[in-house]
């Protein structure tokens, strides 16, 4: 009887774990192990780009990649793991339970954000989090022209000034107008808890942030947080009400709730601890990968970040490693000591930095050309042939 690795998730860190495994595999010449990918969709959906217009087409279909490679797509939603059985039970397209066997599991199920219990969070807030809710925000965008004008129809709040809320709300002006017309008086508002303007991403890349929010007309309200959420606005806890039919919330993220059946320690997003193979901590035939592992990426005490750029490295590691964890070969340690960050700022272009201090090295068009390179070449899985795919999952290849 065959061996088996069961992959949970088509992200990121699911795809290139499916594709690393498959790589040791054939490089030992060996058919006695199958791959198998759960996941809800065979696509890999390219979630950082869901704050760009146009997002039902920021997925790549996997089939004929999976294909090409020997992997098994299952179809179907995860919804409990037995360890001590070796099982995951999920729910099939048709909503029917069932459950699969493994010798050897790759938890990579990702993170989701978190919505608080703020009134009217639920009923009348976007995000940009799902392929699903991403959509959801672009129909309502395109929407917009059909009502009549007001200073709330032309408004968005956009709720956090991480990462996610900065990339959102610098794209919200050329969208805005490409519904509303390029003379519309619009406002983007964001409101952050934080004292300063990208307080979370750090001093380096801060001034070419305030620069760009300065150029695009977006507006920070600082020290505030959202307490209610309606459908024509915002209040603040300081009593100030913002007018806006849109409103965004870009605010935590946490892992997959697969990662609390596990006997095993989590950090405070949900994560995973796992050691340098990506074995989790306590398990004997359990690694994880993508948003779901708290992994060190180098000896500083650093670890990974809810990224892609990370989850691409971690999948091609824990493929790699549950594969060579079956075949009693030696694991390769996961490493991924350069950090980089590219944040996209609209039509004034990008900012990209080097380091886990973000030192400064390209702004405005040069890091603006980089960052289209990354989100629509850069992360996409390799094309349907076998040995190219192969080729590309090879954890010593640098993501960075």
């Amino acid at each position: 009887m065959k061996q088996h690795i069961l992959i949970v998730g088509a992200g990121f860190g699911g795809v290139w774990s499916a594709l690393s495994a498959a790589r040791l595999l054939d490089k030992h010449d060996r058919n006695d192990v199958g791959i198998s990918v759960l996941a809800p969709q065979a696509e890999l959906r390219i979630r950082p780009r869901f704050y760009e217009a146009d997002v039902h087409k920021m997925f790549a279909p996997l089939g004929e990649l999976f294909d090409a490679v020997g992997v098994r797509f299952i179809e179907g939603t995860a919804t409990s793991i037995d360890e001590r059985a070796k099982t995951v039970g999920y729910s099939d397209a048709s909503g029917k339970q069932e459950t699969l066997g493994y010798d050897r599991l790759v938890l990579a199920a990702g993170s989701q954000v978190i919505r608080p219990k703020v009134e009217g969070m639920s009923q009348y807030a976007f995000d940009v989090d799902q392929i699903e809710s991403a959509v959801r925000l672009e129909n309502h965008l395109k929407s917009l022209k059909d009502q009549p004008y007001s200073v709330a129809r032309n408004t968005v709040v956009v709720a956090g000034g991480g990462f996610t809320g900065i990339e959102t709300a610098t794209e919200m002006p050329a969208r805005l107008r490409s519904v509303l017309g390029n003379d519309s008086d619009i406002r983007v508002i964001v409101v952050d808890r934080a004292p300063q303007i990208a307080a979370s991403l750090g001093d380096g890349i801060r001034p070419p942030v305030v620069e760009a929010s300065g150029h695009l007309g977006i507006e920070w309200v600082l020290n505030a947080t959202v307490t209610s959420v309606d459908a024509d606005g915002v209040t603040l806890a300081d009593g100030t009400r913002i007018e806006a039919k849109t409103v965004i919330w870009t605010v935590g993220f946490r892992a997959s709730p697969l990662t609390e059946q596990l006997t095993s320690v989590r950090d405070a997003q949900g994560r995973l601890h796992v050691d340098q193979n990506l074995k989790v901590f306590g398990q004997e035939n359990i690694f994880a990968a993508g948003d779901v592992a708290y992994a060190a990426t180098d000896d500083l005490g650093n670890f990974s970040a809810m990224s892609c750029q990370h989850a691409i490295a971690l999948g091609r590691h824990a493929g790699n490693n549950v594969a060579a964890d079956l075949l009693g070969v030696a694991p390769m340690p996961y490493s991924q000591p350069k950090y980089v960050t590219c944040l996209d700022l609209g039509a004034w272009g990008a900012v990209f930095t080097e380091g886990w201090d973000r030192q400064l090295k390209l702004v405005k068009q040069e890091a603006k050309e980089l960052k289209t390179q990354i989100n629509t070449i850069w992360i996409y899985p390799p094309a349907a042939d076998r040995a190219s795919a192969l080729a590309a999952a090879d954890p010593m290849i640098p993501v960075a």
